[in-house]
């Protein structure tokens, strides 16, 4: 029966190799969006608003189906989870505090519990859901508008990070020494200070130190992808959760590996999501990706804030999106 369910599963996302290869982007996206309904139980309007945000787009989804591979399927990953289903990973006590599956509050373990989490954060990459690939080829103004229509919110840059270190800390945004810089200039006078802040603190979602084939990120780039093209780079990520030690002290996967990550840097005090704005601030990037047991292309540890690499503002129409880049959301807790 087990196998028969597994091959079931495999046949209806269409998500190895061969399979994913003979369907175009728009069948897998329904696909993508008839999981997204029923993992969490979104509403006929919520989906119709994603769906548009994919049309509109053109190239966001799992990947380029023409030109990705997937180093492992599915079923596969599925195999890999506790008795072998999604149900298997699901955390009651987590679904009750945050009101919703596959969510995990954000606090500080050294002087909170659970309970006292002012937000909650997507366990998985979107579409948080566990054994599905990355959404990737979003910019970050669609990941913010995606969040939105699924009733949460991009995640400030510092939830990331607290999700990431295994503790939330308070924001520590440096936004006097963003004033009077252009964007460029306001988040390298902002991130160098942070930087040094935490340099001797260094860790990784799993632990203290970078550890090879703890996280989804022994994949490879496709032939003949350099400058990042839909047509030449395929989103040769894993399903998400797949690797069950690359998981945060606050039960959070896929921090390090598979996926980079847009988040929201705010540079004032009204552009923080966590406080409620939806003006927002700029682009941030987040994570490591699918590559970088092979391949170190910049550092990586929780705390670590990019230089403004392909910056824009959040809703800019004009944000990054490329093959490695997704996201994932957050949500207040009233």
């Amino acid at each position: 029966m087990r196998r028969i369910y597994l091959a079931a599963v495999t046949a209806l996302f269409g998500l190895v190799a061969g399979a994913a290869a003979s369907q175009s982007l728009p069948e897998l996206n329904k696909v993508l969006l008839r999981e997204l309904q029923q993992a969490h139980n979104l509403s006929g309007m919520q989906i119709s608003k994603i769906k548009a945000i994919l049309a509109r787009s053109g190239v966001a989804g799992q990947g380029n189906p023409a030109i990705t591979k997937r180093p492992l399927s599915t079923a596969q990953c599925l195999q890999r989870l506790p008795g072998g289903t999604r149900a298997g990973i699901r955390n009651p006590r987590f679904e009750k505090i945050c009101g919703a599956r596959y969510m995990a509050p954000l606090y500080d373990p050294a002087t909170q519990r659970p309970e006292d989490a002012k937000a909650c954060i997507d366990q998985f990459e979107f579409p948080n859901i566990p054994c599905a690939y990355p959404v990737v080829w979003v910019k970050a103004s669609e990941a913010a508008e995606i969040c939105s229509a699924a009733g949460k919110r991009l995640c400030d840059a510092h939830e990331w990070e607290g999700a990431c270190q295994g503790a939330l800390e308070p924001p520590d945004y440096r936004f006097d020494l963003a004033k009077g810089r252009d964007l460029s200039g306001a988040v390298n006078a902002m991130r160098g200070w942070h930087n040094k802040k935490y340099a001797a603190s260094q860790k990784w979602s799993y632990g203290n130190s970078y550890k090879v084939g703890v996280c989804a990120a022994s994949s490879f780039k496709s032939p003949g992808c350099s400058g990042g093209g839909f047509r030449n780079c395929g989103s040769n990520t894993y399903p998400t959760g797949s690797f069950s030690a690359c998981v945060s002290r606050l039960g959070v996967y896929d921090l390090n590996g598979n996926a980079a990550e847009h988040m929201n840097l705010p540079l004032a005090p009204d552009q923080m999501s966590s406080k409620g704005s939806k003006k927002l601030g700029v682009t941030e990037m987040k994570g490591s990706w699918f590559i970088f047991d092979k391949y170190r292309a910049h550092p990586d540890w929780c705390r670590w804030r990019a230089p403004f690499w392909h910056g824009t503002k959040v809703k800019s129409s004009g944000s990054h999106a490329n093959y490695h880049l997704g996201f994932r959301c957050c949500k207040s807790r009233n």
